[in-house]
């Protein structure tokens, strides 16, 4: 499929309300096989994601505006698809085509979000019956999903291997959804979901047993690719629409933008903005092919101290009018999930300075 149509989100994002929910894009998205398009390729592995036709859905989403549910198209297309993918069931072809959505569900409530190995979720594997029980916080997709990727721990401990993946119907007896109380990224459906006493067959176990963190880990730095590419796309659209603002404001009878203050303000804005996106189109494909988690991680970093940085200064300039209830402040609020979402930027930076010396390496070669 040509750039073209995934920019349009295939035969047409266009062609869907400018009001429509998540639910009715992402549809559109599995009809047109946009979301198919985007894993045409198998390792041993898993699925691999074609990092061109990723960014290009996520810039197709992004136009619309509404930042929920860019989010939700991104943790669905960019992570839960490939973790689905490792399944055996019908699920991945119903969500893949649009026929439903799933959630991700692994920020835990008994632990701080980037604390993974702390979660208080089990999952009790006996012969043939799978029993769940635990909850889980600020899940995007949970008020529409059809299925819930459940990270669980299976035994007792902090060690690597004593996570597993659940694939949890929404319908199940147990499974009991609550909408965050949250103004921000409506379009998100996210919520709080808990498991209690949830009785499932044997089959709900995705992958291999012990394998939850690999499996998870493995996929994460495409996730950290794409809100790269999230992060890129909105900023330079945010940027495009407060330069027309800048060229009709004025200030003592001449517009902000010909003040050379502004300007160059705003030329930092690009110059950052233009960096982020080299930055991930150099190294989508180390990330996808090779799981390189200190590019994934460099990734993440380099959006926390862009986009909110530029969206910032993009805010400042909008003056009262981005207190509007759709104004800039806004967007700006919202994405604050790029600091946050996947791992804070304060980690990310952590796990870059741990490859420093490979890094450096690299920048002297």
């Amino acid at each position: 499929m040509p750039e073209a149509a995934l920019l349009d989100g295939g035969r047409g994002l266009s062609t869907v309300d400018s009001d429509a929910d998540g639910g009715r894009v992402w549809r559109r998205l599995g009809a047109d096989g946009v979301l198919r398009e985007q894993y045409r390729r198998r390792t041993p592995t898993g699925l691999v994601a074609d990092p061109g036709r990723l960014g290009a859905t996520l810039r197709a989403v992004d136009a619309r505006g509404d930042n929920g549910i860019t989010l939700s198209v991104l943790v669905q297309s960019a992570s839960a698809l490939p973790i689905l993918a490792a399944g055996t069931g019908p699920e991945f072809d119903r969500v893949a085509d649009g026929d439903c959505e799933v959630a991700l569900a692994a920020t835990d409530a008994a632990a701080a979000g980037s604390d993974l190995t702390g979660l208080g979720t089990e999952v009790e594997i006996d012969g043939d019956t799978v029993r769940l029980e635990g909850s889980k916080r600020w899940v995007t997709t949970a008020t529409r999903a059809a299925y819930f990727l459940v990270l669980a721990r299976h035994r007792a401990g902090r060690h690597f291997t004593a996570f597993t993946w659940v694939l949890v119907p929404a319908d199940a007896a147990g499974v009991r959804v609550t909408p965050a109380t949250t103004t921000l990224l409506a379009g998100a459906g996210i919520g709080h979901v808990e498991f209690s006493g949830v009785r499932l067959p044997s089959s709900a176990v995705l992958g291999r047993q012990g394998r939850g963190l690999a499996l998870f880990a493995r996929h994460m730095g495409t996730e950290r690719l794409a809100g790269a590419q999230w992060a890129t796309a909105l900023t330079s659209r945010v940027l495009a629409e407060t330069r027309t603002s800048l060229t009709r404001r004025e200030i003592d009878g001449r517009a902000l933008w010909d003040h050379d203050p502004v300007r160059q303000e705003f030329a930092g804005c690009l110059v950052r903005v233009r960096a982020l996106r080299a930055l991930h189109e150099a190294l989508g494909e180390r990330v996808v092919e090779e799981h390189d988690a200190t590019s994934a991680a460099t990734l993440k970093a380099a959006v926390g101290l862009t986009a909110d940085d530029v969206l910032s200064r993009c805010a400042r300039w909008r003056g009262a009018d981005g207190f509007a209830d759709d104004g800039l402040q806004l967007v700006r609020a919202e994405a604050a999930v790029f600091g946050i979402g996947g791992g804070v930027t304060e980690l990310m930076l952590g796990a870059v300075a741990d490859g420093a010396e490979t890094l450096l390496a690299e920048l002297r070669a």
